[in-house]
């Protein structure tokens, strides 16, 4: 399939699969008018490598865990080596940190707005 139907396949823009493709998380062969072309199994990938970017883990993060998951949501154990368990563990880590933040702000924004909403209506 070409770039277009891979974007349109995973709600993908074209730039960033151009992108993932420099970081290596993905590859293309090259048709002879030059147009990139990507095996359909590629949607399943891109929508993993989404996933872990939304999650928060960088693309050289990525780049090292995509040879353990061999299927979507799959992951292949005999793979994992000790440098990945460590680089993941600190990921995990440094998620955690980062959700203790957000609900620590989303309380704070809850709490500001309940006491606006309850100002507003004894006014």
């Amino acid at each position: 399939m070409r770039i277009g139907e891979l974007s349109a396949r995973t709600g993908t823009s074209r730039r960033l699969l151009r992108y993932y493709e420099e970081q290596g998380l993905i590859v293309s062969q090259r048709c002879a008018n030059g147009y990139r072309s990507y095996d359909d199994r590629l949607a399943d990938r891109v929508l993993q490598i989404r996933g872990l970017l939304d999650a928060g883990l960088p693309t050289r993060v990525i780049k090292q865990i995509l040879p353990c998951l061999d299927k979507p949501r799959a992951i292949v154990f005999a793979d994992a080596t000790p440098e990945i368990i460590e680089t993941l563990g600190q990921e995990l880590d440094r998620m955690d940190r980062r959700i203790d933040t957000l609900t620590r702000n989303r309380d704070a924004v809850a709490e500001y707005l309940q006491e606006v909403r309850a100002q507003s209506r004894s006014a």
